[in-house]
């Protein structure tokens, strides 16, 4: 199994330089209509937030936003909550978000961003927000064993997510770690979910999915590394 990286490196060396040169993020965080700062008090009222009952899509640990701005600008018939716990990643997505609405000429009203610790994810979202579809892509591999309850696809955090989850409810997981996807089929059986589809080589498997290509997968594939992906759903 390959080590990837230390929670405290897993950004590369162009992820830092944005996030020192990102001025005033506390002022960027704090005037945006889609950057939620009280994630609590919308506990089970997600789609009154979105005004409509369309299909509620959430990213876990969204990093620089590409990944969700893409997705979104491409399915306005579907709402989508975007997480993650570092400010100046928050910052950097948000802006993408914005770029690419702006290059659409659509206005943002089909996602939102909130910091929030993702071990904490029960405290904003509850059954009757009904989530669809959970993504997570790339998330720290945690590889040492007394670690591996903080990884994103841990048993202890897969229970949390059948809270919210609607029933038939997915999770798309992509990774370059052998390691934790094998781990993670293992952990999606323990916990009750049916593994729909799986594959060992994302790039070689074009009708896999809608597949949207992220800065860190596509450094991995430069590396030779094979992207890992599965489809779960809640039965």
């Amino acid at each position: 199994m390959r080590i990837r990286f230390k929670l405290k490196n897993r950004y590369t060396e162009g992820d830092k330089m944005r996030m020192r040169n990102l001025k005033n993020k506390e002022e960027i965080l704090n005037n945006s209509k889609f950057l939620i700062n009280n994630p609590k008090e919308h506990i089970g009222k997600w789609k009154e937030l979105f005004k409509n009952n369309n299909p509620i899509h959430l990213e876990l640990g969204c990093g620089k936003g590409n990944f969700i701005a893409n997705m979104a600008v491409s399915h306005l018939d579907t709402n989508y909550i975007a997480i993650d716990v570092v400010d100046a990643m928050l910052g950097l997505a948000k802006r993408n978000i914005e770029e690419i609405y702006k290059e659409k000429e659509l206005e943002i009203s089909n996602v939102y961003l909130t910091r929030f610790d993702i071990e904490r994810i029960l405290m904003i979202l509850d059954p009757k927000d009904e989530i669809d579809r959970i993504y997570i892509n790339f998330c720290n591999p945690w590889p040492r064993g007394k670690h591996r309850k903080k990884r994103l696809t841990h048993t202890r955090q897969l229970e949390k997510y059948k809270v919210f989850l609607k029933p038939k409810g997915e999770i798309y997981f992509k990774t370059d770690d052998d390691g934790l996807f094998i781990d993670t089929i293992h952990y999606l059986e323990e916990t009750g979910f049916e593994i729909v589809k799986k594959t060992f080589d994302l790039e070689n498997e074009k009708d896999f999915w809608e597949n949207i290509v992220t800065e860190h997968e596509k450094m991995f594939m430069n590396e030779g590394i094979k992207i890992k992906a599965l489809i779960a759903y809640k039965k």
